[in-house]
């Protein structure tokens, strides 16, 4: 396997913020690389471009739920850097998919799982997760399909 163009790009970000001084993108990007590291140590494995997607499609949900937990609790300023951090990390993903690509990507899984209940739910995801890495939040892929299968 090589090694990923992602990881060598966000690295190469890291020596630019460093040289601009730029103490906010840098502090993210360092973020992004400990869990690429860390995720390289524990599993003695070296990252693809798809384990980068995942573990930074991981970082964008855990953001995402972090400004949530800080909306209830009132605090604006953590909110604001949690946003910025997102921002960063989205500069390593793909284009995001439209709801319409995302409808039509769907649409093709059901049929081409032969999809007929909530059973077959994990058919369904099976087959759109790879499409979908980094270009569309899982989660609300998941909720789309639950409302398209009967019980």
């Amino acid at each position: 396997m090589t090694e990923s163009a992602i990881k060598g790009k966000i690295t190469e970000d890291m020596k630019e913020a460093m040289r601009a001084h730029d103490k906010e993108r840098l502090a993210t990007i360092r973020l992004i690389l400990a869990a690429l590291k860390q995720r390289e140590v524990d599993e003695r494995i070296t990252l693809t471009d798809e384990n980068v997607l995942s573990i930074l499609d991981k970082m964008l949900k855990q953001r995402r739920e972090s400004i949530a937990q800080y909306q209830a609790g009132n605090r604006p300023d953590l909110v604001q850097q949690e946003e910025k951090e997102i921002q960063v990390i989205q500069q390593y993903l793909p284009t995001q998919l439209s709801d319409s690509e995302i409808n039509a990507l769907i649409d093709a899984a059901i049929q081409e799982s032969n999809a007929a209940s909530m059973r077959d739910m994990g058919k369904v995801m099976g087959i759109l997760k790879p499409k979908l890495q980094g270009r569309a939040d899982i989660a609300a892929v998941s909720a789309k399909i639950k409302e398209r299968l009967p019980a």
